[in-house]
């Protein structure tokens, strides 16, 4: 991890409130984004219906594999996954709990959630 502790908190698969449609197409635009930052986030943590964007089916997989490339570690919420049944989709990250994403929060130095 970076001496910054750069965290991004991921808790839906769109982006904003109002329409569905733009929300999936603005969520992806970011995660894109992310990719294109200079220093990319050190951590990214997805939970609630944010564990969709991690599944084989997303097409953020590859902007996600991208980040995991340049070191970015990845926190998927368990209890979502077990949830949402995707425990044989996941395609990118690190399955986790929420004590741990709760103190990946609590310690960053920079913190944007979604």
């Amino acid at each position: 991890m970076s001496s910054d502790n750069f965290v991004v908190a991921i808790s839906a698969d769109t982006m904003g409130n109002g329409s569905e449609e733009l929300g999936k197409i603005l969520v992806k635009a970011f995660i894109y984004s992310l990719t294109e930052l200079p220093v990319p986030p050190d951590v990214l943590v997805f939970f609630n219906s944010g564990v969709h964007l991690t599944s084989n089916e997303s097409n953020t997989i590859d902007d996600l594999k991208a980040l995991e490339e340049k070191g970015t570690k990845m926190l998927i919420c368990g209890t979502c996954v077990n949830y949402y049944g995707l425990q044989e989709k996941l395609a990118v990250g690190t399955i986790s709990n929420m004590n741990e994403i709760t103190q990946m929060m609590a310690d960053a130095a920079r913190l944007i959630n979604i």
